[in-house]
């Protein structure tokens, strides 16, 4: 049976901190995406290239903070911290450094491993 995990003031801490400062990234990439004002002459391509950079760069916030509710609702399950892959504990340096994470090294790297095979 796998051990129930659960999170610590300091990792709770932690992880709502980072989805405070992913969620006011996100409200000012999108505000300045609406006020922008339209590209016009030579500085379409440049300001198109601008444009797409942000879009991606909103989507990847906007993963990212699913990711942390993920792991958010995963803790209240007693999960935070185990492989969703393997079911081994999460080495707790990868979860110092990404909270947010549901898979441990090994397990990530097979995934893109077998990701970049596929292409």
């Amino acid at each position: 049976m796998k051990k129930k995990k659960t999170l610590s003031a300091a990792e709770r801490k932690k992880l709502n901190q980072e989805r405070e400062q992913t969620q006011v990234e996100l409200a000012h990439l999108r505000a300045y995406l609406q006020t922008a004002p339209e590209p016009t002459g030579d500085e379409v391509d440049l300001d198109v290239y601008e444009r797409e950079k942000n879009l991606a760069l909103v989507r990847r916030l906007e993963q990212k903070l699913d990711e942390i509710d993920y792991a958010l609702r995963t803790a209240e399950k007693g999960m935070y911290g185990i492989c969703e892959r393997c079911g081994n504990p999460i080495d707790p340096a990868r979860l110092a450094a990404l909270p947010e994470t549901t898979l441990c090294v090994k397990c990530k790297n097979d995934l893109e491993k077998a990701a970049r095979r596929a292409r």
